[in-house]
C-alpha cells in the first residue's frame, strides 16, 4: 500500500443550480464534483505539489481504444519525452480497491504501456511498477528524479 497524504486542498468549488462543480486545472473547465472527481482532483494536487511534476505532463479522462471498446482513463502522467509514464484509476471512497480495479488498469496499460499503475479511492492507494521481471508492488511514490530520468 502506498502512503497517502494529500496536500492542503486548493480547490475552486461552485454550484451550478443544484449540482456541485469543481474547477479542474488540467482540463481548464468546471466539472461535476462526484466522489471519484474529488479523488482525481486530490491526486492532481499530490502529483503537482508533493511529487512536483509539472501540470503540463498530466492528462485527464481521455478516450482510448481497448480492443474493440472505447474507454476513458482517469489520469495519466507523461514523462519528459511525452511517453506514458504513470496511470491512475480513481474510485470513490466507498469502492474498495480490488483485483477488478487492477484488471481495469492492466487493460488500459495494454494500450498506454506505462511504467507505473496506481489505483486510489481517497483513503487508500495501491501501486505497481514494471521492471525486467514484471510487475512489483509500489511501496513509495516515484520521485521527481525518477520522472526526469525515465526513458
Amino acid at each position: 500500500m502506498l502512503p497517502l497524504s494529500f496536500p492542503e486542498p486548493d480547490f475552486s468549488v461552485r454550484k451550478q443550480g443544484d449540482i456541485p462543480q469543481i474547477f479542474d486545472p488540467i482540463r481548464k473547465s468546471w466539472v461535476r464534483l462526484t466522489p471519484e472527481e474529488w479523488v482525481r482532483q486530490n491526486l492532481i494536487q499530490l502529483i503537482t505539489q508533493s511529487l512536483q511534476i509539472p501540470a503540463a505532463y498530466l492528462s485527464v479522462e481521455k478516450e482510448i481504444q481497448v480492443g474493440t471498446l472505447k474507454k476513458r482513463f482517469d489520469l495519466l502522467v507523461y514523462n519528459r519525452r511525452h511517453l506514458p509514464w504513470m496511470l491512475f484509476e480513481c474510485k470513490s471512497e466507498v469502492v474498495e480497491l480490488s483485483e477488478q480495479t487492477a484488471a481495469q488498469l492492466l487493460s488500459y496499460h495494454q494500450v498506454l504501456q506505462t511504467h507505473y499503475l496506481i489505483t486510489c479511492n481517497g483513503k487508500n492507494a495501491l501501486g505497481w511498477y514494471r521492471d525486467e521481471s514484471g510487475w512489483l508492488p509500489l511501496l513509495q511514490w516515484p520521485t521527481l528524479s525518477e520522472f526526469d530520468n525515465t526513458l
